[in-house]
């Protein structure tokens, strides 16, 4: 295997491919990155079995071949050479780089020890806007359950084109708190299709998609098949294995009518929460928000044993009943601290209701707190 490439694309690829090439104590070649030399491209490729992500590099190929190196130390060195251009060689089990006055051996195995990645079907696709997908998945994965006692739950639930929505349905939940985020498709495929993505692809998807330096490309393809998923975005592919089970039927908890509604500025609301954060009991992070009606406030309050207790007011548009409701401090934030604008809805019906949180304007994202039982 003999080419030549910028140090640019070079290090572009690795930074793409080389997080999902951790340690591994049981197959250690999967600390490695593959690198497949054909005669008009290069691809750089890794994976951890569950997850693997392929990348295209522009080079000048003089032969053909594949090997594999020891991700870190690539991606490392490759980060430290200052030269343009880069020759890439194998020679028996060593990776030959050299750049200007530079040369440097890695040692590596030969890629035939390399797990075989299935190929992905492209069995229903679709088209969605890159920054609208990043953003969705931003705001939905923080509601999901960060233990697999429920497997169903440590994922984000996929659905397209559903009687609830013309579009793509992200949704999470832990059983404590719901996110939900309505993302338009710009085309595709087949009506009422749905899948269960593990949070750790999601949250690799994030990262691709905010890291990737794409100006042409703006769009994301999306392919899911019975047991795969697979998202194409500019120079990368990654495929996943999905999560089997049935998504819970969460739609029938979101209220659709409340007792109480209050537009708050979010930037104040988290002010007041995270100052009574200071004084809640830690694993109960238990915050009382009383709804005043007659004196337009919403009472911020908490009480420790150990800290003592604190209490504020913020004054807000407020109209229906009188109403109050404990809920964990730290799910508020989460949900509040994701939302865009500068003015949210807060909603209860009563202190042992689920109560949800909405951007002023925005119907394309819901967040649901469930209240703390006292």
């Amino acid at each position: 295997m003999k080419f030549t490439c910028t140090r640019e694309n070079l290090k572009q690829a690795l930074d793409i491919v080389s997080s999902l090439a951790g340690k591994h104590a049981h197959l250690p070649i999967l600390s490695n990155v593959l690198i497949q030399a054909q005669e008009t491209k290069v691809e750089f490729i890794s994976t951890n079995l569950e997850v693997a992500i392929k990348t295209l590099v522009r080079a000048k190929v003089e032969q053909p071949g594949s090997f594999t190196v020891p991700a870190k130390t690539l991606t490392d060195f490759v980060h430290l050479l200052e030269q343009e251009n880069v020759d890439v060689l194998s020679e028996g089990n060593e990776l030959i780089l050299q750049s200007g006055n530079s040369n440097t051996k890695i040692k590596g195995t030969p890629a035939e020890e390399y797990p075989v990645l299935p190929d992905v079907e492209e069995q229903h696709g679709y088209v969605v806007d890159s920054f609208t997908l990043k953003d969705g998945l931003q705001k939905t994965a923080i509601a999901v359950a960060k233990n697999e006692i429920r497997p169903e739950l440590a994922g984000v639930y996929w659905r397209f084109w559903s009687e609830r929505y013309d579009g793509l349905l992200l949704a999470a939940t832990d059983s404590y708190r719901l996110a939900e985020t309505k993302v338009p498709l710009l085309q595709g495929g087949d009506k009422d299709v749905s899948c269960i993505v593990p949070a750790r692809v999601v949250y690799e998807a994030i990262r691709l998609l905010s890291g990737v330096v794409s100006s042409e490309e703006k769009q994301v393809r999306i392919f899911v098949s019975e047991n795969q998923m697979a998202l194409r975005y500019g120079p990368f592919e990654m495929s996943a294995r999905l999560i089997q089970g049935r998504y819970p039927d969460y739609a029938q908890i979101i209220p659709t009518s409340f007792k109480t509604t209050a537009t708050v500025s979010i930037n104040a609301l988290v002010t007041k929460i995270k100052a009574a954060s200071l004084f809640t009991t830690t694993g109960i992070n238990a915050v009382s928000f009383d709804l005043n009606v007659s004196e337009k406030t919403i009472g911020v309050s908490s009480a420790s044993t150990q800290t003592g207790e604190h209490s504020s007011e913020l004054e807000v548009d407020i109209k229906g009943e009188e109403n109050s409701i404990l809920l964990n401090h730290r799910y508020v934030l989460d949900g509040l601290q994701h939302m865009d604008l500068e003015q949210a809805e807060f909603c209860v019906n009563s202190s042992d209701a689920p109560c949800l949180f909405q951007p002023l304007g925005n119907q394309n994202y819901l967040y649901i707190v469930m209240p703390i039982r006292q």
